[in-house]
């Protein structure tokens, strides 16, 4: 058996780190930059903590703020069109999931514009060449796209969200710096963090788990279990120790896939138009919950890993009480249980079934599934 593992080049961590993006773009003689990020965050000051360092230092740069919660086609294409208007040579994004998806397509496009109708960009990469140089800033300690092959693009005429997966995708840098994750709201900070923690857990579960994504998943599920309470009240520690945990996550399951919380999520977020992150942490408890007796072994290694007390406790009482310990994370979070409480209708789920059978993370979930599973799940979270 052959594992193969994709890594980023650079990472830089640290309260104020965003500091280095000026001496990195000089050093790798980069000209001039498409700064991709979204509307709210640049109202509400975050994006213009790193415009300050490209502007202090004479760095150029074209700002495209169009970016919306779920990234459409339409979105890529008029990014693409600024990029080509200016003649950029690299991106900067800063944002979330989003944000940095964005950018990857758009990035992806420029170099490799035989994909420009985007919808050739789904599903295992057709791409040629590296994308242009995209260096990342995450705003959220939950996707973890700074560091991931991954990125999802909304389909908007068929509502459905199309997973794309491409080493030439991953940026040539990423500056996870928590100080423009302290300025998120609470809820915000909450339901990424329970998608960074499902991301490790996927990962950690998956059929193509191995050694390498198995040691970034669970130092991922320490950490955000045990800081993701302390860094929803804006605690400065907190705050770090969550923004290393969730790109942790994502260097764990960029190299082995994740599961069925996902598959449900990117389908339930491009239905209703709300953030994948909420998506995720509304399902993963039910999620957890079906999986448990396909790798309940799995199950007392991460209950042992987020410290459970699990002394006479058999494998069964050690996985249900894991699983109970995340639903009472998601609960003392204010995280939503039902599907109900965001506007869904169970006459959409049938639709649901169907398009989260063409998710790529559905087949690699540890127990097997069919349709009916997954409607029966998707009454349960309604």
């Amino acid at each position: 058996m052959k594992d193969k593992i994709v890594l980023n080049e650079t990472s830089y961590f640290g309260w104020g780190s965003r500091d280095v993006l000026a001496t990195e773009i000089k050093k790798r003689k980069y000209k001039k930059g498409l700064l991709v990020t979204d509307a709210n965050l640049l109202k509400a000051g975050v994006t213009n903590k790193v415009k300050e360092v490209l502007d202090n230092n004479g760095i150029e740069y074209e700002v495209f703020k169009d970016v919306v919660s779920n990234p459409t086609i339409a979105t890529v294409k008029k990014g693409l069109k600024v990029a080509n208007k200016y003649h950029v040579d690299f991106i900067i994004a800063v944002g979330g999931g989003s944000v940095i998806d964005t950018a990857k397509a758009i990035g992806i496009i420029c170099t490799n514009p035989e994909l420009k109708d985007v919808y050739s960009l789904f599903g295992v990469s057709q791409s040629k060449n590296r994308s242009l140089p995209i260096i990342a800033l995450p705003t959220t300690a939950g996707s973890a796209a700074e560091t991931t092959i991954y990125y999802d693009i909304l389909d908007e005429e068929g509502k459905m969200k199309a997973v794309a997966m491409d080493d030439n995708s991953i940026p040539v840098l990423s500056i996870v710096d928590a100080e423009l994750m302290a300025g998120m709201p609470i809820s915000v900070i909450a339901s990424t963090g329970i998608d960074a923690l499902a991301q490790s857990i996927e990962c950690y579960i998956t059929k193509n788990h191995n050694e390498m994504s198995d040691m970034f998943a669970l130092k991922a599920m320490d950490l955000i279990y045990n800081y993701l309470e302390k860094a929803a009240n804006k605690d400065k520690d907190a705050l770090e120790k969550m923004a290393l945990g969730q790109y942790l996550s994502g260097m764990g399951f960029s190299n082995a896939g994740l599961g069925l919380c996902h598959a449900m999520a990117h389908q339930l977020s491009a239905t209703y138009n709300i953030p994948q992150g909420l998506a995720n942490s509304l399902l993963l408890p039910y999620i957890l919950e079906f999986n448990c007796d396909a790798c309940i072994d799995r199950y007392v290694d991460m209950a042992n890993v987020i410290g459970i007390d699990t002394d006479g406790l058999g494998k069964e009482e050690i996985a249900n009480r894991f699983v109970e310990n995340i639903r009472e994370l998601c609960m003392r979070l204010n995280i939503p249980q039902h599907i109900s409480e965001l506007g869904g209708s169970e006459e959409d789920i049938i639709t649901l079934v169907y398009k989260t059978g063409y998710d790529p993370f559905f087949i690699q979930n540890p127990k097997e599934l069919d349709a009916d599973v997954i409607e029966e799940l998707f009454k349960k979270a309604f």
